[in-house]
């Protein structure tokens, strides 16, 4: 069955970096669009980065641009997120996305487990 396993999460300073890591298996990956989501205690999850099926495109949500960059791996099956110039806004549990078709059309298919991020000021 499909799994999405995150990877990555932790405790930082504002500034600071971090790598997330979402490997994937159960379906045929380098298919698939894929993307991050976050949901910060008492807030929705919220869309956060994505990338087309062969990596050559990328979009993201306006809070993370210029900061965060998603790529992928598609030979080891794995998504990352690389996060910089962290935030304490940016704390919360980070999700791991498989689209059900192009990530502009915005339908998820599955999710993973999370892996929290927590950003101190």
């Amino acid at each position: 069955q499909v799994q999405l396993v995150e990877s990555g999460g932790g405790m930082v300073q504002a500034g600071g970096s971090l790598r997330l890591s979402c490997a994937a298996s159960g379906f045929f990956f380098s298919r698939y669009d894929m993307g991050w989501f976050r949901q910060a205690p008492g807030k929705e999850r919220e869309f956060v980065a994505a990338i087309n099926w062969s990596g050559a495109s990328t979009y993201y949500a306006d809070f993370v641009k210029g900061r965060f960059t998603i790529s992928r791996d598609n030979v080891k099956k794995t998504v990352f997120l690389q996060m910089n110039s962290l935030k304490p806004e940016d704390t919360a549990v980070y999700y791991c996305a498989r689209y059900r078709g192009t990530y502009t059309e915005g339908s998820v298919a599955d999710w993973g487990q999370g892996t929290q991020v927590t950003v101190s000021s």
